[in-house]
């Protein structure tokens, strides 16, 4: 064995610890023996497209984008600009949305419905007025579906352009499918159920977007103010220009986003598809523990 097959596995497994640490927060491996390890019925099997789906790379790049895109609407960017410390505690943001995501997509059951019940309550309890005066209330179930129906649309298009094992046609619509049995439990009434209906829905929204005040401010935190360290910025700058040209193209004017215009869409994604395969790399590094076999509920 040759110095770097030696020295490989090492990197490897320091680089997906360091990724791991930022997205599951310090709680990240006694969550993942917990999501993974209890014993008890999911709500979905192994054989489910949203498995596919939130457990690859590509969710890195269709989340960032699903910020971007949910911050249109100005009662849900409102609520996230004075309630979720989005500028003061980034990480713990992103710790408590993917430890959300895990556990609904993996967890047993009962702890899946533990964590919509959690989510319901800090929803319940945010409430407010928009800086035009508008009220809100974070268990509205029309904003709940906008930013239900823009982060699966958002996760879908990654999926689709930098998944490793892209879906057929059936699949993201059982994969949207999936989806909507959480959304149902978050308190959204009559979520999509495929692509068609996604699109209608979302088009449904067109007239009530703009780009506040709030919601380039929080563009431009995400994208140009990162709360990482210089060595990092490269790949996140990657990961940010996809971001931004996987945006439906006029969700990209209303924010004034024009990232990297004198390099073409093809050499972008590229990048993308790179980094994504880096950072799948980098996390196959250390799996997660045998999930108990129990059938779906």
């Amino acid at each position: 064995m040759n110095t770097s097959e030696r020295s490989g596995p090492g990197l490897r497994e320091r680089i997906g610890a360091s990724l791991f640490s930022h997205v599951a927060g310090p709680t990240g491996p006694e969550n993942r023996a917990r999501i993974h390890g209890a014993p008890g019925p999911r709500w979905f099997g192994p054989e489910r497209p949203i498995r596919t789906v939130h457990g690859d790379a590509s969710m890195f790049i269709g989340g960032l984008s699903a910020l971007l895109l949910q911050s249109l609407h100005p009662r849900a960017m409102a609520a996230v600009a004075g309630h979720s410390g989005f500028r003061g505690d980034p990480w713990g943001r992103l710790q408590r949305t993917s430890t959300f995501l895990a556990y609904t997509t993996y967890g047993t059951a009962e702890d899946a419905q533990l964590a919509v019940d959690r989510v319901r309550a800090v929803h319940e309890r945010i409430r407010g007025t928009t800086p035009t005066g508008e009220l809100y209330h974070a268990a509205d179930p029309h904003l709940l579906c906008w930013v239900h129906c823009a982060e699966v649309d958002s996760f879908l298009r990654a999926h689709q352009r930098f998944g490793a094992e892209p879906l057929d046609g059936a699949g993201y619509d059982g994969y949207i499918a999936d989806a909507a049995r959480v959304a149902r439990a978050l308190g959204v009434p009559d979520p999509p159920c495929d692509r068609a209906a996604l699109a209608v829905r979302l088009a449904s929204y067109r007239s009530e977007l703009r780009a506040t005040p709030q919601a380039r401010d929080a563009a431009r935190f995400v994208l140009r103010e990162p709360p990482l360290p210089w060595p990092a910025r490269g790949p996140y700058a990657v990961l940010a220009s996809n971001a931004v040209r996987l945006l439906p193209p006029w969700a990209r004017s209303l924010l004034g986003l024009h990232t990297a215009p004198y390099l073409p869409d093809g050499l972008v994604r590229l990048s993308g598809r790179g980094l994504t395969g880096s950072i799948r790399w980098a996390m196959g590094g250390s799996q997660p523990p045998r999930e108990a076999s129990t059938p779906p509920r």
